[in-house]
């Protein structure tokens, strides 16, 4: 694997001749790298919004964050609706749906807001209110693909993370259902790739400005780092989505500070240690954190200005009336309630699971079940059929991540590959904070959080299986032989699987047929 991103190269050194040539040469260049990513989130946007409207109805956990969002909309702060809310918006009755006063809102406002985006451009109907996770879910197969070959070196593991991604059945389930997790999901990758375009710009900026310093100091200081306060706002918004956001947006800080350690040990100053937790780690969580706090507090602001946001004059009504401490003090009581109820839901659930069967996929989650009949949703069998939505990851893509991993952290372990390295980070980040709240009623399609970390794993074990560009010419017909066959039973899986990931009308036993455990029924 190469961990130099080929723009390095200054454009003199990629191409001799005159400025127009390398000026054309460039462009080529860049539209290469750009092309493949390109077709592969074509090929997965195509899938993510064909049928979107289907199921036309209020599928799972759309039921709470459908009408939040239309109340978001019209009021600024999610608003109590009609108990029959679930019936009237899949028939188009839209008119009428609030009853009174603002509603409690397990979740931060964000996620939501993008929901009510969809809901605002093309109405309160399926397509509406799950156009924006789909658009979400399709964004971020370009962003791994780009953020893979940036991280490798290689347009070719860009695309095969990307489509890795694209053929997940648990990202395409997200995608098509109007819940949170995918906005998580895409905001946190996003504040990841700026991290990874930070960690490039640190180690060209330190070596630009290392010649002359002493090699046992600590070397520069490398003042603002932009693509670091990008990552925060972008890591804020995964925040307020979903607050499994945070488990991302306090881990990463550690992954920069190694990042930062390995930079300066790598330009050759003894004191890297100091360097990175002083020199420039002063200013970490500055830009992580606080701007993440900004973009968060910012995603409130309808709250803030409406009249029916749930406790908006709790202050008030115990006698604070001072302006800003007021409306923060009151989001301050509302953040407790909200602490409260996600610390404390311990409800009985039959799809409940525990993290460590997550990449089992022993429990997945049925999130729609229907049994129409001839002539109606689709269904063109006399004897009736199944629809089916079952938010499950494909079989091919997650069982292999059981081999995967081990073995990206063997080669992490022996060559210290900062790639192998982060693949691991992002998926120990999104996961294993989920061990420590095992007595939380808990449910398998959290994992969406970390599937690009997953893909990017495997696509990385894929570059290995390939072989170094050195390698002999039989050497890499095998890998690719090997490589090409794997994909190929991940497309298989995926369109195998895709009836019951897509709620497509289809008969009882070849809907038996894609029960492969007793417990996805």
């Amino acid at each position: 694997m190469r961990a130099r991103h080929p723009s390095a190269a200054s454009p003199r050194q990629q191409a001799p001749g005159g400025n127009g040539a390398r000026s054309r040469i460039a462009r080529s260049r860049i539209a290469r790298s750009w092309a493949g990513p390109l077709l592969v989130t074509a090929a997965g946007a195509w899938l993510r919004f064909r049928g979107l409207s289907t199921p036309r109805a209020v599928v799972f956990d759309e039921t709470y964050y459908v009408p939040q969002a239309w109340g978001i909309l019209h009021y600024g702060a999610e608003h109590a609706v009609s108990i029959f809310t679930d019936t009237l918006i899949p028939a188009g009755k839209t008119a009428n749906i609030f009853t009174y006063g603002g509603v409690f809102a397990a979740h931060p406002p964000f996620g939501k807001i993008q929901i009510a985006a969809g809901e605002w451009l093309f109405g309160l109907d399926p397509f509406g209110w799950r156009v924006a996770a789909a658009a979400a879910g399709s964004a971020s197969i370009l962003l791994l693909a780009r953020i893979t070959r940036r991280m490798t070196g290689s347009g070719l593991l860009g695309c095969v993370a990307g489509l890795l991604l694209a053929l997940d059945g648990l990202e395409f389930v997200m995608s098509r259902t109007a819940m949170l997790d995918i906005f998580v999901m895409f905001w946190v990758l996003a504040g990841f790739g700026c991290l990874v375009i930070d960690r490039d710009q640190a180690r060209a900026r330190l070596a630009a400005r290392s010649p002359g310093l002493p090699a046992h100091g600590a070397g520069p200081r490398l003042g603002i780092r932009w693509w670091r306060v990008a990552a925060g706002f972008c890591l804020g918004l995964a925040v307020a989505s979903k607050w499994n956001g945070l488990f991302f947006l306090v881990l990463f800080a550690p992954l920069c500070l190694m990042w930062d350690m390995s930079a300066r040990r790598a330009a050759g100053f003894g004191r890297h240690v100091y360097g990175a937790l002083v020199t420039d780690g002063l200013a970490l969580l500055p830009s992580l954190w606080l701007t993440a706090a900004v973009a968060y507090l910012a995603t409130w602001s309808g709250w803030f200005a409406s009249a029916i946001g749930w406790d908006r004059n709790y202050a008030a009504a115990h006698g604070v009336r001072i302006p800003v401490i007021s409306a923060l003090y009151s989001l301050y009581e509302y953040h407790l309630q909200m602490l409260s109820y996600g610390l404390g839901l311990h409800s009985a659930d039959s799809y409940a699971s525990q993290p460590w069967t997550w990449l089992l996929l022993r429990q997945p989650v049925p999130f729609y079940y229907a049994a129409p009949q001839f002539g109606e949703q689709g269904c063109t069998r006399v004897g009736g059929c199944v629809q089916d939505v079952l938010a499950v990851g494909t079989p091919a893509i997650w069982w292999a991540g059981l081999a995967a991993l081990p073995a990206l952290a063997v080669w992490w372990w022996l060559r210290r590959d900062w790639a192998a390295g982060a693949a691991l980070y992002g998926v120990a980040a999104g996961w294993l904070p989920w061990f420590l709240l095992a007595a939380r009623t808990q449910f398998s399609y959290y994992a969406v959080s970390f599937a690009p970390f997953l893909c990017l794993a495997l696509a990385l074990c894929i570059g290995l299986v390939l072989g170094p560009p050195g390698a002999s010419r039989r050497r890499r017909a095998a890998g690719a032989a090997i490589s090409g066959a794997y994909l190929l039973l991940v497309a298989l899986n995926f369109g195998y699987l895709y009836p019951v990931l897509a709620g497509s009308p289809i008969s009882d036993p070849a809907w038996l047929a894609r029960m492969w455990l007793r417990s996805w029924m």
